[in-house]
């Protein structure tokens, strides 16, 4: 193993002491084992402190950064990609879990296939203890070879957490960095879509929990959920919700305008934009949340989580 990791696994945190040693046993426990892992604690007032630290003593792949102040969930995640040292980045979540192949599988495309710049595997949703609640179809277009059509199809389609896919550092240092208006990351991944295609390995190693704390469901406002991105969000006056959803469009007209693009593909991504524009501004075009689709049966999927993610063997009976 080179001194110098390919991979950078960047987790930030901020209070995670309920499930944050489980993720960290899951990702420590990967097949694939040439990454560090930079962990950044958002002045965490609870036990995470304690957590990262006694990880850390352990295993010579940890850097613990403790932010001295909470900067909000966006810059806490930016700085991970500043720290990065690997040609490859993930950002990994404190409350989900991943199968021990994950990374490998996820790297494995990426040395295969030059033109790809993400790579993820498919996906389900679970619940506190760990349960599947919501298996994910992944419907994304994201494979195809035009970039207009990458884009369009994650303009309108829900679900999708390619957020958290393994990707080429170099290309996330050439798009925007991540900002905390109305969904962000959205903008964020589209424009990440724009530089290359993605692919979605076909075996279930991601499992993202949904629970009351997650800051999905924790801040259910508009307002209350880009202030925990970046708390300056929460001035009513100098960001206004108008503001909030101005810069979100406007993020998808800069990562169409900055992109690599011929004049026809980007032609093409401006009249998709147009049509989604319109699509939303009609009564409920608002989307839906994947979590919040009905519960499926689904016992033999969370059986498969105890099998592949490192550290759930003991619940295997």
């Amino acid at each position: 193993m080179s001194t110098v990791p390919r991979l950078t696994i960047g987790l930030p945190v901020y209070n995670g002491e309920e499930f944050l040693g489980e993720a960290l046993d899951a990702l420590l426990g990967q097949t694939y084992e040439d990454f560090e892992l930079v962990i950044s604690d958002n002045a965490s007032a609870d036990g995470t402190e304690e957590i990262c630290r006694q990880y850390a003593e352990k295993d010579s792949r940890i850097r613990y950064v403790r932010q001295a102040r909470n900067i909000g969930a966006t810059p806490n995640h930016n700085v991970l990609l500043d720290l990065a040292r690997g040609e490859l980045f993930k950002w990994a979540s404190h409350d989900d879990l991943y199968g021990r192949e994950l990374l490998a599988k996820c790297v494995a495309v990426l040395d295969e296939r030059p033109e790809v710049i993400l790579a993820h595997s498919h996906q389900a949703i679970i619940d506190e203890i760990g349960a599947v609640t919501v298996p994910l179809d992944y419907v994304h277009k994201t494979d195809a070879p035009r970039p207009s059509t990458r884009f369009k199809s994650l303009l309108f389609e829900p679900g999708g957490d390619d957020f958290y896919g393994v990707m080429r550092t170099d290309v996330l240092r050439r798009v925007t960095p991540m900002d905390s208006y109305h969904h962000a990351d959205r903008t964020y991944v589209a424009e990440l879509a724009l530089h290359g295609p993605f692919h979605q390995v076909p075996e279930l190693l991601y499992f993202r929990r949904d629970h009351p704390d997650r800051a999905e469901r924790a801040n259910p406002s508009k307002r209350s959920r880009c202030a925990n991105l970046d708390p300056k969000r929460g001035n009513p006056i100098t960001n206004p919700t108008a503001r909030l959803l101005a810069e979100y469009v406007w993020g998808y007209v800069h990562g169409i305008r900055k992109a690599p693009l011929s004049s026809r593909e980007r032609r093409a991504c401006y009249l998709a934009l147009v049509e989604w524009f319109t699509s939303r501004a009609r009564p409920g075009g608002g989307g839906e949340r994947v979590e919040d689709r009905a519960p499926v049966a689904a016992d033999e999927l969370s059986l498969t989580v105890d099998l592949v993610v490192a550290g759930r063997e003991r619940r295997v009976s």
